[in-house]
């Protein structure tokens, strides 16, 4: 009997001990697993990531434009999508115009310009109330914003290098959608007490990421990126890059259709499924901490081992069938969270290996002119994506558009298929 005690004791203790040490073990790998992620990369890499969180974690006013648009201000859901368009024909003329500065004059002044005047202008816009006032503002906000983004990203290029762009890229989108995750559920329930106080907090750190940017990196002490082009080298223009233009072409559609997940699901969500504004904004948080926790590791992991191409068609079909199962699944918490995961895992795949792309067709010459005509394809979508969402809405309701973006998502794959089968990238 107590032979048969001793080796019940023995057992339980070496199982223990075989649970202790795989929990270590397994503790260990998943350190070292997040450590190789993030290694490697430039401090002022680390710079622009820490400004980007800063400034994203206020985004919250494009999130609820719509329903700020259509119960604040009591416009039609096509006047809503109208703005929603402005904002992006104003994104599109600021990112040209920022490209083009950025060839001639380089990335720092104007992303503190930049940040600067978007605070003050979101300051401005919370005050407007007609849909004309409304309109201006939007359209003049997203142009002083939307001139950062080829200024961010040449800065993104320049501190990289060819081993770790897509991983750059990926820190850059990990503070991105850390803010958004601070920034959308906190707008969720500041939108729930008053929707001024998005304008306010948006402005605000716009205006500190600026400072934060002149801190952290001092003007005196970031070298000149624009170089003379020598006798000799010709600058190839992105805009005459047939590859590049078809590569563009196929991302507008597949950026038509992922704004949605921003513009419209929300309307969607409290409309049709009835949803509180928090918990709206709890599913929009929940897509930034998802893209916080997995895609630094989940890139660390593909790169490099398949053409990138192929990571981006099976994130674009990946969004398809997201947009199918709002036509399918009933309305419920479940159903919401599945959801979100298709179109996070989607934007995890396919746009860290976009950037990769764009870069690789570029030099130091003309890599403003590219990372403008990638930033100008996103703000075409935002031209164009609210107001066929809302025509498609307003005319055929909910499924005929889930059904359309669907349709477009596989169409636009396809395009990227093409690509495969005549391009290689890194």
């Amino acid at each position: 009997m107590t032979n048969l005690s001793f080796n019940k004791t023995s057992a339980h203790l070496h199982i223990r001990t075989s649970a202790h040490y795989l929990c270590v073990t397994m503790f260990t790998s998943f350190f070292q697993l997040y450590k190789q992620a993030y290694s490697g990369l430039s401090r002022n890499s680390w710079y622009l990531s820490i400004v980007m969180l800063i400034n994203r974690s206020g985004t919250m006013v494009v999130p609820f434009m719509s329903i700020y648009c259509i119960r604040q201000l009591h416009f039609s859901i096509i006047e809503a999508g109208t703005i929603m368009s402005l904002f992006g024909v104003g994104s599109i003329s600021g990112a040209f115009v920022g490209g083009k500065l950025t060839d001639k004059f380089g990335f720092y002044d104007l992303q503190v310009g930049a940040l600067l005047s978007g605070g003050i202008l979101f300051l401005i816009l919370g005050y407007q109330h007609t849909f004309l006032t409304v309109s201006l503002g939007t359209f003049v906000l997203s142009f002083c914003n939307e001139s950062f983004r080829p200024a961010n990203s040449t800065a993104i290029a320049h501190y990289s290098t060819p081993e770790n762009k897509t991983r750059s890229y990926s820190l850059n989108r990990l503070a991105i959608n850390l803010g958004w995750a601070v920034g959308a559920g906190f707008g969720g329930l500041l939108a729930s007490i008053n929707y001024h106080l998005l304008f306010w907090v948006d402005g605000t750190t716009n205006i500190l990421a600026a400072l934060f940017l002149l801190r952290l990196m001092p003007r005196a002490s970031i070298v000149n990126n624009i170089k003379k082009i020598e006798k000799g080298i010709v600058k190839v223009s992105a805009y005459k890059d047939r590859i590049y233009l078809a590569f563009i072409l196929c991302s507008t559609l597949f950026a038509m259709c992922f704004f949605q997940f921003f513009i419209m699901e929300p309307v969607f969500y409290k409309i049709q499924w009835h949803f509180s504004e928090r918990f709206i904004g709890f599913l929009m948080a929940l897509n930034g901490i998802l893209i916080g926790v997995v895609e630094m590791v989940l890139i660390h992991n593909l790169e490099g081992k398949r053409n990138g191409l192929i990571y981006i068609i099976t994130g674009v079909l990946m969004g398809a069938s997201g947009f199918v199962l709002l036509v399918f699944l009933p309305a419920s918490t479940a159903a919401a969270i599945i959801i979100v995961l298709l179109m996070t895992f989607s934007e995890m795949l396919a746009m860290p290996f976009m950037n990769t792309f764009w870069i690789s067709r570029s030099t130091d010459y003309n890599r403003g002119e590219y990372a403008a005509l990638y930033t100008m394809s996103w703000s075409a979508a935002q031209v164009v994506a609210p107001i066929i969402g809302g025509l498609i809405i307003a005319y055929g309701g909910f499924s005929l558009l889930w059904w359309a973006l669907c349709g477009l998502s596989v169409v636009a794959a396809g395009g990227y298929y093409l690509l495969f089968r005549f391009v290689k990238t890194g």
